[in-house]
């Protein structure tokens, strides 16, 4: 079964105040996924503030405006997508994801 393992930042996040140090965990958990044999995939996204909506008018056209669907106080701003066996499992990783890059995390197992 795979999952996502989705980091949340908070609004205004800027990577670059970050310590060395977090870069190092970040990727020694990867390190440590790939040993397993549990990574698929890792991404870290750019800002909300790059990002473009776009939404299907009562007309049927599709419009695209500039930056995030929705205004939140949280966004994804990175990802990983993993292999387990179980639920448990990944939110094991989700732990440990936590731990390395210091912010919340969401595990989502995906469909089939």
């Amino acid at each position: 079964m795979q999952y996502l393992v989705a980091i949340h930042h908070p609004h205004g996040y800027d990577g670059s105040k970050e310590s060395p140090q977090m870069g190092r965990d970040i990727d020694a958990l990867n390190d440590e996924m790939q040993a397993a044999g549990v990574r698929i995939m890792a991404r870290g996204l750019r800002p909300p503030t790059e990002a473009k909506t776009l939404r299907k008018g009562p007309d049927g056209k599709v419009s695209v405006s500039d930056g995030p669907y929705l205004e939140t106080k949280e966004y994804i701003g990175g990802f990983w997508i993993l292999d387990c066996a179980s639920i448990e499992d990944a939110v094991e990783w989700g732990k440990k994801a936590v731990g390395a890059c210091r912010v919340n995390v969401e595990v989502r197992p995906f469909y089939g």
